[in-house]
């Protein structure tokens, strides 16, 4: 991209937001070195290297992440339990304390998968 080709955007939030404006950076060209990294998504590296640094500011801040272990708990079990639901073919209840779904045994023994031998759960 030459210098003169400079590409902007714009996103206006819906009611009252103000309009965000910018120029796209692109990580190609501000890491090139993830062009020869092995084995690298491309497509993933800048949210990967957005989160890793954030996660580092949070330990020298002694404060949470944006994306700590608790948020993509509860991101993963939103996605399974609704997979879970599309399988049964029902709504469901999950109970997150006692990590199961009452009154369907059926749905609750969908909530852990047979691990591969010689792992065994808990």
């Amino acid at each position: 991209m030459l210098a003169a080709d400079v590409w902007k955007y714009e996103f206006t939030p819906y009611g009252n937001g103000d309009p965000i404006r910018g120029e796209v950076v692109y990580e190609r060209d501000e890491f090139p070195e993830d062009l020869s990294e092995k084995d690298i998504e491309l497509h993933t590296a800048p949210a990967t290297r957005r989160h890793m640094l954030d996660f580092l500011a949070a330990i020298d801040g002694n404060g949470r992440p944006v994306a700590d272990i608790e948020e993509g708990h509860i991101s993963s079990a939103s996605c399974i339990l609704a997979n879970i639901s599309m399988e049964a073919g029902r709504a469901l209840e999950y109970d997150p304390v006692q990590y199961r779904i009452p009154g369907d045994a059926e749905a609750t023994a969908l909530l852990k998968r047979e691990y591969r031998k010689p792992w065994v759960h808990p």
